[in-house]
């Protein structure tokens, strides 16, 4: 029997993102806390340099699982989460089976940003189409 494949979620922290300075009334520890708690494995949860989207910040990235990607799932990018809803959102949707194996709810879609999808590749929520 295999392993359960889960997603890579990447949370920018560099520059802007998680920055005190740009947003101070977020505790950007726990948010990252919060994050890594509420996806254990198969998910994955990791920290990168600056992912050039300052002025969306703080960003967070979700990749597909394996098994999605195969099928044409691309990652899905999503700015200004600011806030422990939108983390819990996020988090609900990657237990779920996140990009390209359930829909992306209504409210995520007010956190999208810069998907990484190349032109006429794939749709928002990081289906195939």
């Amino acid at each position: 029997m295999t392993e359960p494949e889960g997603c890579l979620v990447t949370v920018c922290r560099d520059c802007c993102c998680g920055s005190a300075g740009k947003h101070p009334y977020v505790d950007h520890d726990a948010q990252l806390r919060r994050l890594r708690d509420a996806l254990p494995a198969p998910h994955r949860v990791r920290v990168s340099t600056c992912l050039d989207l300052c002025a969306q910040s703080n960003l967070v990235v979700v990749q597909p699982n394996r098994a999605a990607r195969r099928v044409g799932a691309r990652p899905v990018w999503f700015g200004l989460v600011l806030d422990d809803a939108v983390v819990d959102d996020i988090a609900d949707w990657v237990r779920a089976g996140g990009p390209g194996v359930v829909p992306l709810p209504a409210v995520l879609e007010l956190s999208l940003v810069g998907t990484g999808i190349p032109a006429g590749g794939g749709s928002p929520d990081g289906s195939p189409v």
